[in-house]
């Protein structure tokens, strides 16, 4: 009788070796508690950042409650609008996580579709999609996206602009990075493909698009799961850093960067609260991922097991 699926996970090495790094899980449970705290903001938050209605001006730059003049239940503070903070980062980190996500997956269904192709049918398809992926690189990765972005909201109407505003953050973070995902999938490829299992599947007429789905793609995952994993961290800081130059979330859709942003014009106004706190948020979140993806690294390499 066929062990049970959890079974089967229990007794691999990589939850042998998850419970035996310290750092992953505490990493596992940070990242865990501010997903689930950002995703269920809507109940437990006191107030909707978003929805202008909420807002009371004589609320205003009230400090955190720990500090002089402090009060409940503000407990890390409201901004100039009298928008509580924590309520701002919890909303904010949600659509952060979602940017991030969304633009990880994007890139990398372009990335391991074109890196497959490339690596398995070589020639001039290999050299267009690799050329195209240099071009890409050789320009910098914010460049680029404050180009996608600029381009995307010019062509929209003034109403539509804040409604895909997420949508055109996650296309420009996901277009400059799909290629370290088709490169790292094209090098597994070109060797995959000279193999004999390959080789077989070809004489008896296999598909090349099963071949490359059921065959080659499976052998290729594990440094793919690597670079996603830390990726996420990076598309999270892409997305602050898009936002924190006015080309990303619009101020009444804040995410960590817009929180950011709106709190350094008041850092030097003894109004601190406003910025360090979304600042430690992005710390946090980032953070997590990064040692996740380290021990993810470590856990899925053979010469260290």
């Amino acid at each position: 009788m066929p062990k049970p699926r959890l079974a089967l996970i229990r007794e691999s090495d990589l939850w042998y070796s998850f419970r035996a790094h310290p750092s992953a899980i505490f990493a596992v449970v940070l990242l865990a508690l501010v997903a689930l705290t950002a995703f269920l903001a809507p109940l437990i938050t006191p107030q909707n950042p978003y929805d202008l209605a909420a807002l009371e001006l004589w609320n205003a730059e009230i400090p955190p409650v720990w500090h002089e003049g402090g009060q409940w239940p503000y407990v890390l503070g409201t901004d100039t609008q009298g928008r509580d903070i924590l309520s701002a980062i919890l909303y904010g980190s949600c659509i952060s996580l979602v940017i991030g996500f969304a633009s990880v997956v994007l890139a990398l269904s372009v990335g391991l579709a074109l890196g497959l192709i490339a690596g398995y049918f070589g020639g001039w398809i290999d050299n267009v999609i690799m050329r195209v992926g240099d071009v890409l690189l050789s320009m910098p990765f914010i460049l680029i996206a404050i180009l996608i972005t600029a381009i995307a909201t010019a062509s929209l109407p003034t109403g539509l602009k804040d409604v895909f505003a997420a949508p055109i953050l996650i296309v420009a973070i996901a277009v400059p990075s799909w290629v370290q995902y088709a490169r790292t999938v094209r090098a597994s490829a070109m060797v995959e493909a000279k193999k004999e299992y390959v080789l077989a599947a070809r004489l008896i007429r296999v598909k090349s698009w099963r071949i490359m789905l059921h065959h080659i793609l499976p052998n290729c995952m594990t440094p793919i799961m690597v670079a996603a994993t830390l990726n996420f961290g990076l598309a999270i800081l892409s997305e602050a850093t898009l936002s924190f130059l006015g080309v990303g979330m619009p101020p009444d859709q804040p995410s960590l960067g817009t929180l950011i942003r709106i709190g350094n014009q008041y850092l030097f106004s003894g109004l601190w609260w406003i910025v360090v706190f979304p600042s430690v948020q992005l710390c946090l979140i980032v953070l997590s991922v990064n040692m996740i993806g380290d021990w993810l690294r470590d856990a899925l390499n053979p010469k260290l097991r």
